[in-house]
């Protein structure tokens, strides 16, 4: 690739104020590169590419309330020598925009390399009050539906103000601006498409924070999520004093390579803030003082704001997330509900927490996918959408939903999700651990002792963090414990295919006032499936005695719910000790085959440490229990008769 002429680039301190929309100049774009395999591994993008390609400048933008956002931006060199346009793409975070400094250039630009080699203008922004922009950072910074005069600002407003300063100022723009985040940024951009700026016309929340109480990273059906969210607090720090580029961040040290006895040590969750955060973290005191879904919570749930949005939009987001899986899906139905975009694409695969981005995504720990699903979604999925948005190019037809659909393990398109052919099916639990589509005439209850002194571990492995990949892992490690009841199927004569999410009905009782009851749906392998992880035996050699595959119980869908809340999220109410009670939640999305001659199996606990924090099985605010609030309860789950447990899915066969 031949150099070009280079412009020195400059530090540019806006001074004026954000007013209404103005574009850029109309003057040729520049060419179009097709997708595929061969060019998304021609050239290389690294740091001298970018600085090859592309000028850097930096910019504080300002808010309709005089606040100042830093914002680097990478502007195509040709935009000066030959008069090219770009669309912008725009990134908004928390997370900083390293490297600061106008010599100091990004290794990669936009959401993959593919972008970089296309040529776009990139932006990349702090959000208020973190890093080099002004302003108090809030997290997840409530919306407002209604503003308190011109001045009044949220994350909404930043983001329409940045993109009306932009569209007016950086050089070569087309009037355009595409936006995209994971995680954090990813409710940037969800924030960003209400009430959207009109150059905004496509936007993807990526794995988007949505609602931090129900189902994304604080916590699920009333558990909290303590190994990440320490973990999360230990290393997200707020600002203390004026702007200034990240500092160099010291790792906790945890002192043992055992998380589960880290946690067990660490002792009630008001522990933290006086032995590890040394009262600095406010976050943290955040989540743990407010452990039911009260305001603090359902303010921040944006999702209840998206009506009526007119970007396109494409939501992206992975089976296995460990941090936000929920967030996206909540966001799909209510905007289908609500005078839903145009386009409107859910997107999911099968990846880890902003897995799509990175890697090949061929494999999630022992589970092999047979095929190279994040480079699939980069290249045929996620930057023909942009492509078509911004530039025009392509032939813009979109499905509602695209999902890989594992064990079957291809890809599939759908009009509307879950798609229609999805029939109601139940499975009813019964003695002897089984597992039955008809329902048992004969009521009885399995019990298990839950001892809070001995819970459950999440994985058998040892760690400090949690496993990104435990989503996926073998259950066969729970399944031999007392205080784990275990379901399971015949093996299947058929292939049978689960859309949309699983509907769990308990029918429960406990001798505690307070209990836990995580349930894991989980795909049981014969014995004899091979490993593709392990290369084939070289010919003439001898081959495995046994897979590690076989007899696999892997995990389909997990999720824990805090008894108290059985309810409502919003008004905890204890157990009456014995008395037998309901708890109906659902579980996730999935799109999951489980294939002939395999099992489907479903287990039920009342701890899954530390992944989530240590019910103390009493009626309580739980991070202010003592060591002696903890006690052992008796679990019990009534199966068979007019009202037994049962877990329902939509079915395909």
């Amino acid at each position: 690739m031949t150099g070009q002429a280079r412009l020195a680039s400059f530090l540019f301190i806006a001074a004026a104020t954000a007013s209404p929309q103005g574009r850029g100049g109309g003057r040729a774009q520049a060419t179009t590169q097709t997708p595929n395999s061969s060019a998304s591994s021609a050239v290389v993008v690294n740091r001298d590419l970018v600085r090859e390609n592309y000028t850097k400048f930096e910019y504080r933008i300002p808010m309709r309330d005089g606040v100042r956002l830093f914002t680097s931006v990478y502007v195509p060199k040709d935009v000066f020598s030959d008069n090219a346009t770009y669309p912008i793409m725009l990134q908004r975070t928390g997370y900083n925009v390293a490297p600061y400094g106008l010599e100091q250039y990004r290794a990669s630009l936009g959401p993959s390399d593919l972008f970089a080699r296309e040529k776009f203008i990139f932006v990349y922004q702090d959000i208020r009050g973190r890093y080099m922009s002004e302003g108090e950072y809030v997290t997840i910074r409530p919306h407002k539906a209604k503003l308190n005069g011109p001045k009044d600002a949220d994350e909404t407003t930043d983001t329409w103000d940045t993109i009306d300063w932009l569209v007016k100022n950086v050089p070569g723009n087309s009037g355009k601006v595409g936006m995209y985040g994971i995680s954090q940024p990813g409710f940037y951009v969800t924030a960003g498409m209400i009430d959207a700026h009109p150059a905004l016309v496509a936007v993807s929340p990526q794995a988007p924070v949505t609602d931090y109480y129900m189902g994304d990273d604080v916590y699920h059906n009333g558990a909290f999520m303590l190994a990440h969210r320490f973990n999360f607090y230990m290393g997200f720090r707020g600002r203390e004093g004026d702007p200034e580029p990240p500092q160099p961040a010291v790792p906790f040290q945890f002192g043992t390579p055992d998380g589960y006895d880290f946690y067990l040590r660490m002792g009630s969750l008001a522990n933290a803030d006086e032995k590890y955060f040394k009262h600095r973290q406010p976050l943290w005191n955040l989540n743990i003082e407010h452990t039911s879904y009260d305001d603090v919570w359902q303010s921040r749930a944006i999702w209840k704001y998206l009506k009526d949005i007119k970007p396109a939009v494409m939501l992206v987001g992975g089976w296995y997330d460990t941090e936000d899986p929920q967030g996206l899906l909540r966001q799909h139905y209510f905007m289908e509900k609500n005078n839903p975009p145009k386009v409107e694409m859910l997107v999911m695969g099968p990846w880890n927490h902003g897995g799509f981005a990175r890697g090949d995504g061929d494999r999630l720990g022992n589970v092999n996918f047979g095929s190279k699903t994040a480079q699939y979604y980069r290249e045929r999925i996620e930057f023909p959408f942009f492509l078509y948005h911004l530039k025009g190019k392509g032939d813009g037809k979109f499905p509602k939903a695209y999902v890989f659909q594992t064990g079957l393990n291809a890809w599939r398109k759908f009009d509307v999700w879950p798609p229609p052919e999805s029939k109601p099916t139940s499975i009813y639990l019964e003695g002897e651990g089984k597992l039955s589509r008809n329902r048992p005439a004969k009521a009885g209850f399995d019990e298990y002792l839950s001892d809070p002194s001995r819970p459950v571990p999440y994985v058998p492995s040892l760690n400090t963090r949690v496993l990104n990949t435990y989503m996926t892992e073998d259950q066969r490690f729970a399944a031999t414990r007392p205080d784990v009841l275990v379901y399971q199927s015949e093996a299947l004569d058929r292939d049978v295919t689960i859309f949309g999410p699983i509907n769990v009905d308990l029918k429960v009782s406990t001798t505690g006032t307070d209990s836990d009851f995580d349930v894991k749906v989980i795909d049981v392998y014969p014995n004899d499936t091979p490993d593709y992880n392990i290369p084939p035996p070289v010919p003439g050699a001898a081959a495995p005695s046994a897979s590690t595959m076989g007899g696999y119980q892997q995990l389909v869908r997990g999720e824990p719910f805090r008894g108290k809340f059985r309810k409502s999220f919003e008004a905890p109410a204890p157990f009456e000790p014995g008395k037998p009670d309901r708890i109906v939640f659902a579980l996730p999305d999935v799109a999951h085959t489980f294939r002939a001659g395999h099992r489907i199996m479903v287990q039920i606990q009342s701890s899954w440490f530390p992944l989530t924090d240590r019910n103390p099985q009493k009626f309580m605010d739980i991070p202010k229990a003592l060591r002696t609030d903890f006690v052992k309860a008796t679990e019990r789950v009534y199966f068979g008769g007019a009202d037994g447990s049962k877990i329902s899915f939509q079915v395909v066969e």
